[in-house]
């Protein structure tokens, strides 16, 4: 059988905001990593880019267990710890694997049987399948754009 369009665009589009996202990460030193750079924001994610990465990679999990959830699988919770850049783009093709093997069993549905589905999110917000993994790919980028934003003023 073969595997949905859809399906098939929205893991490409995933993929690709990730590596960006790797690639911002690939030219920031150690220090800039870790130093805190909003002093301002009550939102502990954005404090600083490994906060920010942390955030990323424990959302993308969180973004997969929804749709696992359609299988009836269990639910993983992210704890790891991102200390290097490096390790931020390991994790992050760890999550990415993660979100591919969501994907089993459900490649093969119509787009007709993926919109029924529905999920209510901890955020309360209330999503279908594709918002969510729509949800998932902007979430990197605006959070790359944030990144971006911060070397260009710690340069």
């Amino acid at each position: 059988m073969k595997k949905n369009g859809m399906l098939i665009a929205l893991m490409d589009e995933y993929r690709k905001s990730t590596v960006e996202y790797q690639q911002v990460l690939t030219e920031i030193s150690q220090d800039l990593f870790e130093k805190i750079t909003d002093y301002e924001t009550k939102n502990e994610d954005c404090k600083s880019i490994q906060n920010i990465t942390f955030h990323i990679i424990q959302s993308g999990y969180t973004y997969s267990n929804y749709i696992n959830s359609v299988n009836k699988r269990e639910w993983f919770e992210y704890t790891g710890n991102i200390e290097t850049p490096k390790k931020g783009i390991e994790e992050i093709n760890k999550m990415l694997d993660f979100t591919e093997k969501s994907f089993d069993g459900i490649w093969e549905k119509t787009n007709k049987e993926i919109e029924k589905w529905k999920f209510e999110t901890r955020w309360n917000v209330t999503y279908d399948f594709e918002q969510l993994v729509e949800h998932a790919i902007v979430h990197i980028l605006r959070h790359r754009r944030q990144i971006e934003n911060v070397i260009k003023n710690n340069g």
